[in-house]
């Protein structure tokens, strides 16, 4: 069952996957650069002890790209979990919806049983009520 989703919603719901797909894909490159780096490769016009700095601050550099994206990712599973607690309704009435049939169901079932009982201790009640008025022993 597919439920149309009001636009706002829907704007939302693409911002979260435009925001996943930005944060994993940056979280993707900074690795390959890493990975580039340190393989050490880069033919370049520099010396090599200044050529291993600057390899070593864009490293660093990188990593804090990758921890932000990360941290990016871990902002948006929260506001996706907040979404989910504010806009899930259908479901939550339609928990509430099949308790309720439940708990009604068996408030039924207790009331017939309760009923019968009823009716069973009059009736027992009844006849000992005749039995006295009708003995000897009085």
């Amino acid at each position: 069952m597919q439920r149309s989703l009001p636009q706002s919603k829907e704007a939302l719901l693409k911002s979260y996957t435009t925001r996943l797909k930005d944060d994993v894909k940056s979280m993707l490159e900074n690795f390959e650069e890493i990975i580039k780096l340190a393989k050490g490769e880069n033919e370049s016009q520099l010396s090599r002890m200044t050529q291993i700095e600057q390899d070593t601050f864009e490293m660093q550099v990188r990593a804090a790209n990758i921890v932000r994206a990360g941290e990016s990712l871990m902002k948006l599973v929260s506001d996706i979990k907040q979404y989910l607690i504010l806009n899930d309704f259908p479901s939550v009435n339609e928990a509430i919806t099949s308790n309720s049939k439940l708990f009604r169901t068996t408030q039924q079932e207790c009331d017939q049983k309760l009923m019968t009982l009823r009716d069973d201790i009059a009736a027992d009640l009844y006849d000992l009520e005749e039995e006295y008025f009708t003995s000897i022993y009085k």
